[in-house]
């Protein structure tokens, strides 16, 4: 039986060796650092996160949290890693980033099956099932050899990072802890402004210089986390609408609203550093602490970790691959993760778990298999693999993108369709369904292997 290599030791690449080896085939996973580090990593731990540690919504009802539903049943280890590491968010699930990537590093060098390999990839093997997970931060070398692979000229957008502070260095007595709406308990710091706070602190922010972009690069923002000061140049109420939402969040020594509010969420278990909610940024530095110290709680904040900048790469997939994330044209060739033109977290992995899930199967001599449509993750396959090249951007989870209710469904449970929150919970409900048998299928198909492995 053929071994698989997977390079990359981020989110995608740790799920997808995770399966392959769960299906009883062997695994080389290859990760550069530390011998080659990223603009942007800061340790040698496999899936370090280096933005936001919120892995999103997982309030039942919600696309995000049937995306993480689906993983869970699915046996994720990503997902085992968030629960075992998990923070208080409300209703997102957040992790301490350190003790995730502990999680995870330990139970990949554990594994009997995966051989973890601390070497740079230049090269795409030859004649061996390889799945490629490098994540946005693909290094050149790596990102010339994958755009000659695809035929066609990389594509990219710029991502950013939100400042992290010490809790210690909040004041307590203008910052509040609540969750919008009361959802969760009182997982978060709320720093409210009123009016004049605000627009000072706006046009400060505007104002701010920004770290260059490279030479000759076009700017391609993602626009579900475009920069603070990106936003703020879209006019003076943007922010208020946005990440700075005052609503659900009745500042207690008033009892009403605030004009504006910027939340803190739990970076850890020893909850001492909080993340700025939303503010990912470019600024330089010395303009970061400047303007954000504007921010009434945090005049005497300590940043351990200011907004950073890097390039994200992915490649055109609708031109190049199928729905079970393998390459039309080189049938050994997967791909997995961010790269493949989905953003988030927890996107990442699904698209690793299914390219896991699928090299597996190629090796074993299986049918390969596409999850279902009305799924999350069979959402996004089918997202990244046939939607129009010209209109290819990444993409979150979203209703959007699943499969709309039949009209059939719709008759059988019109009673209980009169609100769109009824609608929604309907689909997931319906899409586990499917999920449920759907994994019951393959992996009754796969029991012969896991167990002539044994």
């Amino acid at each position: 039986m053929k071994e698989i290599v997977v390079i990359g030791g981020g989110f995608a690449g740790v799920e997808a060796a995770w399966q392959v080896a769960r299906a009883g085939i062997n695994v080389r996973l290859f990760e550069m650092r530390p011998v080659q580090q990223t603009p942007a990593h800061r340790t040698d731990k496999l899936a370090e996160i280096v933005c936001s540690n919120s892995l999103k919504s997982d309030e039942p009802g919600s696309a995000s949290y049937l995306l993480k539903e689906e993983l869970r049943r699915g046996d994720s280890l990503v997902m085992e890693a968030a629960k075992a590491t998990r923070v208080p968010a409300g209703a997102a699930l957040a992790v301490d980033r350190h003790k995730f990537a502990e999680y995870i590093t330990e139970k990949i060098e554990q594994h009997p099956r995966i051989q973890l390999v601390r070497e740079e990839v230049t090269r795409i093997p030859e004649d061996e099932i390889a799945i490629i997970a490098t994540g946005p931060l693909s290094s050149e070398a790596l990102t010339t050899e994958i755009m000659k692979l695809t035929g066609s000229d990389q594509l990219y957008f710029y991502d950013a990072i939100a400042p992290i502070v010490a809790e210690d260095s909040v004041d307590t007595t203008i910052a509040f802890k609540a969750a919008r709406y009361g959802k969760g308990g009182d997982d978060y710091l709320n720093c409210p402004f009123d009016r004049e706070q605000y627009q000072r602190f706006y046009d400060a922010l505007v104002e701010a210089n920004s770290v260059p972009l490279q030479r000759f690069e076009e700017t391609r923002w993602f626009e579900s986390c475009l920069p603070i000061e990106e936003l703020a140049r879209r006019g003076v109420d943007t922010l208020r609408f946005g990440p700075m939402k005052p609503v659900g969040l009745p500042d207690p020594r008033t009892g009403r609203e605030a004009y504006a509010v910027v939340q803190l969420r739990q970076e850890n278990l020893m909850a001492d550093a909080y993340s700025l909610v939303g503010f990912q940024n470019h600024l330089r530095y010395g303009e970061q602490a400047k303007v954000l110290r504007l921010i009434p709680g945090l005049e005497q904040a300590e940043f351990l970790q200011y907004g950073q900048i890097h390039r994200n790469t992915y490649i055109c997939s609708p031109r190049v691959l199928g729905a079970t994330m393998q390459m039309r044209r080189l049938p050994d060739i997967f791909f997995a993760g961010q790269i493949t033109g989905v953003e988030g977290y927890v996107e990442s992995v699904a698209m690793g778990w299914l390219a896991g899930i699928n090299a597996a199967r190629l090796a074993s001599g299986q049918n390969l298999v596409e999850a279902p449509p009305a799924t999350a993750i069979g959402s996004l396959a089918r997202y990244v693999s046939h939607t129009e090249v010209k209109n290819f951007q990444p993409v979150n989870i979203t209703f959007a993108l699943l499969q709309p209710l039949t009209q059939n469904q719709r008759e059988q449970q019109k009673t209980r369709l009169q609100r769109k929150r009824d609608r929604r919970n309907l689909q997931v409900e319906l899409a586990l369904k499917e999920w449920d048998t759907w994994l019951q299928e393959i992996e009754f198909q796969t029991a012969p292997l896991l167990a002539g492995a044994k």
